[in-house]
């Protein structure tokens, strides 16, 4: 019974999914899609070519503008399996088409790849294609692709799913044993599967472009608008109008045309072919696009540029990854061994064995006559380096508060329109006028209201930061951040190459001898030849290219110390068992002039380093001697751990605390002797967690890392601008408190407390000490400059309690953190300042914390541990000599944080740009808006060259020339707004709006009370230009636009003062003299042109009342909006105002709360201990603990 159940419930709910409409795909991940299923429906295909007919076509706009509304109108719903087209939407609520495809596969036994699974089995997913077998029945490969990522469709589970590849879901031991290399055949088929193998940003047409740039919802409105002034015989300013749209256009087209040339030249690689394995040793040379996952290739020896992901598993490869991290430093890759057999292969836990496509290989090593051979596991943007350049292709909604206000603000003057379209419906509806006339008249109305050039006017800030942001060395690829390098609040730092020099200096070696420290030696070149030199001299993945020594910084500078000499593989290697890759050797007279065998030292293998164990060892083999031997160096802490105890000084953590307070980076080595057994190819073979234990300490090495002279100023630029600066390093946690201290990150005064946090086990819950961390000797050489002090504030009566604290988290704590008191994170990311031995993801976790609580969060780095970081910050900024990488927003070739600074600058003067020109021409459509309705009211209106006037030589050259400002010398600690909604911007709008409308009508009732003035005589087309109303209204108006330009073209404290940027004040000051010119010299000629009444006629009187209205205007607007508006009571009232009535930004106060709460509270419970499962204070402390931390706290 329950069998037969169970059998109805499975047929049912495959029976459901058969029916199902949509589904998610991605769940649960960044990528997420609602998936719809469409068909076509012929009735309403009917319909709709009856609805484009009677539109005009204008329906195919909606589709253009709203693609979700294709399947609407034209499809009808169904279920996926039926389905041929998919309505897809984010979850940022946007929609997207894809049409569905079919491939058939032909009658064929062999498989596509290697595997078990059928893609014709109703109960495997297709999806999976690592085992891809095609039956000898024809096959519909069914499937759609979307943002170059493809899905199949599952006839098992009767959903689609993202195709895989052998990045998932695949063991090492798959890898390294079930692959010998793909027929001609297998390729072809499989190729039918995964698409070709290329990274190709398309370059588009200049005729696709243009279609598609008309096609914009901004320059529709600009026709309707064209075709309106046509129909309301405006054909000088239509003309020109239609001019100035198709040079934008034109511009336009070829920036973006130029930019995704840019894109396309920077991911694209020449065309090459590669080795591929045939199986058995036969080796065919193929075009690289037509490799797939798979595939068995041969790395050419003289090196070339990878166009896939591949793992290698034989030979090594020594890569220069720059293109994906920003970072030039030669990396070694080796083959993935037998250790990693039972472990589910990720390109990111074993990328130390994965070429990467865009890396640059530069030199292969093999051993004999075999090759360097690597397994394809992803091929084109299935790749690392292609899911970078889809980020850039398709990058998230960038979801900054100006923006959405401005959409708002759009729609306030839409709403504006309305009321005055209904108002000029009522003057002409009594004023008889034609009723194709009011037609016109009324919807002349939205083009003066919405300016059609907002949207190009409010980007005219950022292109000009960016152009200045270039000529310093500094490359953006994505211009809409620079926006937010304006608002940001904290900003998080790589140690090592970012805030310390790349290079480190030896300080000394502490050797052990007679089973303790025997001090320090400054030279390591003058110990006698024994483990711990032998050690410095092979522990390393140095390699030699182009005749110099190349590779990580640290192992520079510790081999040069030894004075040894490295020799790449030759010819005569027999006397190294079978062939041996590196060989040191100490560079003295008897090593190269003795008749006996000299002593050298040949590397048989290396376990590179991981900073997941935070270690790297050789195994070695030295000339005449038997056996081989183990060395090892990495963090002292760990390397001590695997060591017998009994060798590890007593005085160990002693020392090691002494140097690491101090900044000095320390390291220890280790050796082991191994069993005399083993063979160089068992040695090959051998995982490291079986020979890395047992070892024997040999000492420690001492260097020190240098601050960047530029790192002390601009960090005491961010202190002084409020700007909140965060250490994150993979370095030691005592090594980065002092950096941090040096730097003035941390002031000297200010209290360190390092949350030790401890996962539980069979002791205990998990549990947080909380730790003040030792204050350093006095003596030591750090910055004393008192701009970086602050007092330290402590409580007589409750010592626990201090306001200048910061805290000092580990990696693994953060981890334990994260896993047992989520609830203590948001607390100790506000005070956290230093965040060391940091993993990727924690680095990548930690900026998303900081921005789920409110923080603008900016991110500057050097390495390729930074980039997920460097990606999710608000502003990434990698330090990197290439000119663009994908790296990151931001590159910077300016090789220090100062570039930091630069940005910030740039982003405050291109946001506040974006703030003056958005209020301008909002102020700009409100000066013509009332202009037009009083001139309707009598029966009036502009002229064609009066228009033309306004919006081409003022409104344009204004809103060009007003973001052409620099950036302000000084980063203040006020920040720039960041809504236009704010209550001061709001005032500001609608204060200079009601100016404007009190002195035109003020100045039409000075012309209505002249003796002399006669109303304009009655036209029912609605069409009198030449009459006095027009010309004291155009006149007074002009003066209006100069000096809105000039009130909210704002200097300091963000942008550069007014007269700095000449070209903009020449161009106000000579429209405002030919203003003038026009009011107090009338020229016939000149009014004639401008349809002008005879000012010269009237007396003088009049037309200086006339300009001292105007004149009354500037000063009006200046003293309202630098005297009223700026002052810091207005703006502290309007703020009041604006908590009291609920619009304070909630998120951006979140982590004003918690700082709030932490300040009057006695939190965090110094020398004390905290279990996950009380989530209270444990009282016991030690005696000792408890005496120390009073002593820190008291003093």
């Amino acid at each position: 019974m329950q069998i037969r159940e169970r059998m109805f419930n499975r047929g049912q709910n495959g029976y459901n999914r058969l029916l199902a409409d949509h589904t998610y795909l991605n769940k649960d991940t960044e990528e997420e899609f609602l998936c719809y299923g469409y068909r076509t429906d012929q009735c309403k295909e009917a319909v709709f070519l009856v609805l484009v007919v009677l539109t005009g076509g204008l329906v195919l706009l909606l589709l253009q503008w709203r693609p979700q509304m294709v399947c609407y109108l034209r499809k009808r719903r169904c279920s996926l399996s039926h389905a041929d087209t998919i309505l897809l939407q984010d979850t940022y609520k946007q929609y997207s088409i894809a049409s569905i495809e079919e491939k058939t596969f032909p009658q064929s036994k062999d498989f596509v790849s290697s595997g078990t699974q059928a893609v014709d089995s109703d109960y495997e997913s297709p999806a999976d294609t690592s085992g891809l077998i095609v039956s000898q029945e024809e096959f519909k490969l069914r499937y759609f692709d979307h943002q170059h990522v493809r899905y199949l469709w599952d006839r098992g589970s009767q959903v689609f799913s993202k195709l895989k590849d052998l990045s998932e879901g695949t063991k090492c031991v798959n890898i390294q044993e079930s692959f010998y290399g793909l027929s001609a055949r297998e390729q072809n088929q499989k190729q039918l599967v995964y698409g070709e193998n290329s990274i190709e940003v398309e370059v588009k047409s200049y005729w696709r472009l243009f279609i598609e740039e008309v096609m914009n919802p901004f320059y529709v409105f600009q026709i309707a608008s064209i075709i309106l002034w046509l129909c309301d015989q405006y054909y000088y300013y239509a003309a020109c109008i239609l001019f100035i749209s198709l040079m934008s256009i034109g511009i336009s087209l070829y920036e973006t045309k130029r930019q995704s040339k840019t894109l396309h030249d920077m991911v694209s690689t020449q065309a090459q072919t590669i080795s591929v394995c045939r199986g058995e040793e036969v080796y065919e040379d193929v075009p690289t696009g037509k490799l797939v996952p798979g595939d068995v290739i041969a790395i050419p020896q003289h090196g070339c540029v990878m166009t896939c992901d591949a793992v290698l598993i034989t030979g090594t490869c020594i890569v220069n990854e720059s293109m994906l991290t920003g970072e030039s430093v030669p990396v070694t890759k080796t083959p993935m061994t037998h250790q990693e057999d039972e472990e589910v292969y990720s390109p990111d836990n074993h990328k130390r064995h994965t070429l990467f496509s865009g890396t640059h290989i530069l030199q292969t090593r093999f051993y004999g006559n075999s090759k360097v051979k690597a397994v394809v596991v992803r091929t084109g943007f299935r790749t690392a380096k292609g899911e970078l350049v889809r980020a850039i292709l398709f990058p998230k909604p960038l979801d900054m508060k100006f923006y959405r206000d401005a959409m708002k603000f759009i729609l306030f003057l839409g709403c504006m329109a309305a009321l005055g379209m209904t108002y000029s419906i009522i003057i002409y509806v009594k004023q008889g006028i034609y009723p194709m006339k009011i037609v016109v008249r009324v919807l002349d109305i939205i083009t003066i209201i919405v300016p059609p050039a907002l949207p190009a006017a409010m980007t005219v800030g950022t292109v000009f930061a960016q152009s200045r942001l270039k000529k310093k060395g500094i490359y953006c690829i994505s211009p809409p951040r620079i926006n937010f390098c304006g608002r940001l609040d904290v900003f998080c730092f790589d140690k090592t190459g970012t805030l310390t020099e790349d290079g480190l200096d030896m300080l000394g070696v502490l050797p052990i001898k007679n089973a303790g420290f025997c001090g320090v030696v400054d030279d390591p070149s003058t110990l006698e030849v024994g483990p711990f030199l032998t050690c410095m001299a092979t522990c390393h993945s140095l390699t030699v290219i182009d005749g110099e020594l190349s590779g990580d910084p640290l192992d520079l500078i510790m081999f040069n110390s030894t004075k040894w000499v490295l020799e790449e593989p030759g010819k005569d290697t027999s006397k190294f068992d079978t062939i041996m890759p590196t060989v040191v050797r100490p560079c003295t007279k008897d090593t190269f002039t003795s008749s006996e065998n000299p002593f050298e030292v040949g590397i048989i293998r290396q376990f590179t380093f991981s900073s997941s164990v935070q270690r790297m060892s050789v195994i070695t083999r030295t000339l005449s001697e038997d056996g081989m031997q183990l060395f090892c160096k990495g963090a002292p802490e760990k390397i001590a751990s695997l060591c017998q105890q009994d060798t590890v000084p007593h005085e160990f953590h002693d020392i090691l605390h002494r140097y690491t307070i101090q900044g000095y980076r320390v390291i220890a080595l280790a050796h082991k002797k191994m069993d005399p057994k083993l063979t160089w190819h068992q040695a090959q073979r051998i995982s490291r967690d079986k020979v890395e234990f047992n070892m024997t300490f040999l000492g420690m090495i001492v260097l020190q890392n240098k601050l960047k002279p530029e790192t002390k100023p601009a960090i005491h630029k961010l202190r002084e601008a409020r700007i909140r600066t965060v250490m994150v390093t993979g370095d030691m946690i005592q090594t980065a408190i002092s950096v941090a201290r040096n730097c003035g990150m941390i002031p000297i005064k200010d209290r360190v407390i390092i949350i030790e946090a401890s996962p539980p086990d069979a002791h205990g819950p998990a549990n947080i000490k909380w730790v003040t961390a030792e204050t350093p000797d006095e003596g030591t050489d750090y910055y004393t400059d008192s701009d970086y002090l602050e007092d330290v504030h402590i409580d007589l009566e409750n010592p626990h309690k201090m306001h200048n604290f910061h805290f000092a988290v580990s990696g693994q704590a953060f981890a334990v953190l994260t896993t047992h008191f989520p609830e203590y994170i948001p607390r100790v990311v506000v005070k956290g300042t230093v965040f060391a031995r940091m993993s990727p993801d924690q680095k990548l976790q930690l900026i998303e914390e900081l921005q789920n609580i409110g923080y603008n969060v900016g991110m500057c780095g050097d390495g390729a541990n930074d980039c997920e970081a460097l990606k999710a910050a608000h502003a990434g900024i990698s330090l990197s000599e290439a000119e663009a990488s994908v790296a990151a927003p931001f590159t910077s070739s300016i090789p220090n944080i100062e570039c930091v600074i630069r940005v910030m600058r740039e982003g405050r003067a291109a946001l506040v740009t974006s703030f003056g020109c958005f209020k301008y021409m909002a102020l700009y459509s409100f000066i013509q808006y009332v202009s037009v309705l009083i001139l309707y009211t009598f029966d009036a209106n502009l002229a064609d060259m009066q228009f033309l006037y306004v919006d081409l030589v003022i409104t344009t050259s204004v809103a060009v020339l007003m973001g052409y400002s620099g950036a302000y010398h000084k980063l203040v600690p006020q920040r720039p707004p960041g809504s236009l909604v704010k209550p001061s911007n709001l005032l500001s709008i609608i204060a200079q709006i009601l100016l404007v409308i009190i002195f035109q009508i003020s100045a039409f009732l000075y012309l209505h009370f002249q003796p002399w003035y006669k109303p304009a005589p009655k036209n029912l087309d609605a069409d009198n230009t030449h009459c006095w109303e027009t010309t004291v209204i155009f006149l007074v108006s002009t003066y209006q636009y100069i000096a809105s330009a000039f009130v909210f073209s704002k200097g300091p404290p963000f942008r550069e003062p007014i007269y700095k940027n000449v070209p903009f004040l020449l161009t106000l000051c000579s429209l405002f003299a030919f203003s003038t010119y026009l009011l107090m010299l009338p020229f016939k000629p000149i009014l004639d042109f401008f349809n002008l009444m005879e000012l010269h006629t009237k007396s003088v009187e009049f037309r200086s009342v006339l300009l001292a209205f105007s004149v009354g205007f500037i000063f009006a607007a200046c003293l309202l909006e630098y005297l009223i508006m700026d002052v810091k009571c207005t703006k502290k009232c309007l703020n009041s105002c604006s908590h009291c009535c609920g619009n304070g930004d909630e998120k951006k106060d979140h982590y004003r709360k918690i700082q709030n709460e932490i300040q009057l509270s006695n939190w965090p419970p110094i020398g004390q201990v905290t279990y996950a499962s009380l989530n209270e204070p444990h009282v016991e402390i030690e005696e000792e603990l408890m005496r120390s931390q009073g002593a820190i706290l008291v003093n």
